[in-house]
């Protein structure tokens, strides 16, 4: 059984404890936030390379058909928004370079890039 003093002595040490929940809130939330929003950039760019290389491997396989490199060009910029696309033949194969910039905010800007190849003169 507590005693009157023993409860006295614990209503002021809880009194000296007071808003610290509020301050550490404080500093924590800001931290998980960021954390939040770091997260959520991280999957926008696994998204956007997942699409920059279906779109070079789509390109790919148009200009192995004998489509035109405007067409496969055009393949990758309706895919993801702002992406350029390169081509080149080496051999039996026709290459396709896709590459795009990632945005997040006004200051960081993250490079992607992505490759597929296809057999030259398929159906």
């Amino acid at each position: 059984m507590i005693g009157r003093r023993d409860r006295a002595s614990v209503r002021d040490g809880l009194r000296g404890e007071r808003g610290s929940v509020a301050a550490e809130l404080a500093v924590a939330l800001p931290a998980a936030l960021l954390a939040v929003l770091f997260g959520v950039g991280a999957l926008n760019a696994a998204a956007t390379q997942v699409a920059l290389q279906d779109a070079a491997a789509d390109a790919a396989r148009l200009l192995g058909r004998g489509e035109s490199a405007a067409r496969a060009a055009g393949v990758v910029s309706a895919a993801v928004s702002g992406a350029r696309s390169s081509s080149q033949g080496a051999g039996d194969l026709v290459c396709v370079t896709a590459s795009a910039d990632l945005r997040v905010g006004r200051i960081i800007s993250v490079p992607l890039r992505a490759s597929s190849c296809a057999l030259a003169g398929g159906l």
